[in-house]
């Protein structure tokens, strides 16, 4: 196995750093401040052909690998955009898969090439209050009449829903009580269409970190899809979103690594810069150990995430690499982000270093979009061979 990178692949990560050099860390403690979308880190984005990293090129992108995508957005958290950054551009990389797999002709050349070219931004539209990783039972319904279909429901932690245009919804158009037990994960469908703020109601959460990068409720009263919109057969849209959830977690184990980096980075040089009685702080053990573990462990994490990026570009099974890498990628990047803020005492407390930022960041990395107790679940069952316990 070769671990160094491939020469197109050090070209994407050098052009990415020079991207996100326009846009310094006072722009993102600004976005931090103001909650405004990062528009103009979106749009250049767009403009350099970066959205569109994975998406086919018959469809107006690059039609490159999972590995490509995740070394994009790892720079990008790097360049100590962090998870606003990342999560701003998120769905574009991976959210239309399901469309590229499983869409037709028609709504591949309808749907992708603007998501390519950043022209539409979308939200993805799964996660409901009473069913949270759960997703088999969902209440939010879509009933068929005609042509079309209506929907009434409610979604939770939806990103970007205040500036979104479109929106993927998952749905259900089989009632949970018509199916047989061992159907359950039958009866969702996909939708990929217009966000009609006519009927569906979109409310801010506020939350603790990522402020530029919006998470909401959803409140859908009537909104009404055409059935060209549906994504492959009806029924069948539980299957399809399963597509998309290897490269989501190996995309957020990326992002996490990154995110720790830019961490380890400026602890290291805090340690080497700031001197307490009459000596650098980086010159005493305590300094040193804690952030050469740092070092270690996101090394490791980033080794998984390229590890399951492999797998999942060529073919192979990825299930448990791709969790595996999500869980421990946010562990690393989460010390990282602590020990910065230890490094820094007390001015690690304030927004002038930024290393507080990065830890209410990195804090998403752990949460979603699957816990770090169902991936262990997930690996006791999956590949150790333990009875389901949920």
């Amino acid at each position: 196995m070769n671990f160094e990178l491939s020469p197109e692949q050090e070209s994407i990560r050098a052009a990415v750093k020079d991207l996100c050099a326009r846009f310094p860390e006072s722009y993102w403690r600004e976005r931090d401040t103001d909650g405004v979308f990062p528009h103009a880190f979106y749009r250049a984005m767009g403009e350099a052909g970066w959205l569109g990293i994975a998406i086919p090129e018959a469809y107006g992108g690059a039609g490159l690998g999972v590995q490509e995508a995740a070394l994009m957005m790892q720079t990008v958290a790097e360049s100590g955009a962090c998870l606003s950054g990342c999560s701003a551009v998120h769905i574009n990389v991976f959210g239309l898969m399901p469309v590229a797999v499983f869409g037709t002709e028609e709504q591949k050349q309808r749907m992708l090439p603007p998501m390519a070219r950043g022209e539409v931004k979308s939200c993805f539209a799964v996660t409901e209050p009473d069913a949270g990783l759960n997703t088999t039972r969902l209440k939010t319904r879509a009933v068929r009449q005609g042509d079309k279909y209506v929907v009434h429901g409610q979604k939770v932690w939806i990103s970007t829903a205040q500036v979104a245009d479109k929106m993927l919804l998952l749905a259900r158009t089989t009632p949970e009580d018509e199916l047989p037990p061992d159907r359950k994960s039958h009866g969702l469908s996909l939708f990929y269409t217009d966000l009609d703020r006519s009927r569906v109601d979109v409310r801010l959460i506020e939350k603790m970190g990522r402020k530029c990068v919006d998470s909401n409720e959803l409140f859908i009263d009537g909104l009404e899809i055409p059935v060209q919109d549906r994504i492959g057969e009806e029924g069948k849209g539980f299957k399809y979103i399963l597509h998309g959830m290897n490269p989501e977690r190996i995309l957020l184990a990326a992002e996490a690594v990154g995110v720790g980096r830019i961490a380890l980075e400026k602890a290291a040089a805090y340690a080497r810069e700031r001197v307490v009685f009459d000596r650098p702080i980086g010159r005493n053990q305590s300094i040193q150990h804690p952030l050469a573990r740092n070092w270690v462990e996101l090394q490791a994490a980033e080794l998984l995430t390229r590890q399951a990026a492999w797998l999942y570009d060529n073919g192979r099974d990825c299930g448990a690499e791709a969790n595996a890498a999500k869980y421990f990628a946010a562990e690393a990047g989460f010390k990282a982000c602590e020990r910065a803020i230890l490094t820094h005492g007390g001015m690690g407390y304030s927004k002038e270093f930024h290393v507080e930022r990065y830890l209410r960041e990195i804090m998403i990395t752990r949460i979603a979009p699957v816990s770090a107790e169902l991936i262990l679940s997930h690996i006791a069952e999956r590949v150790l061979g333990q009875p389901k316990s949920y």
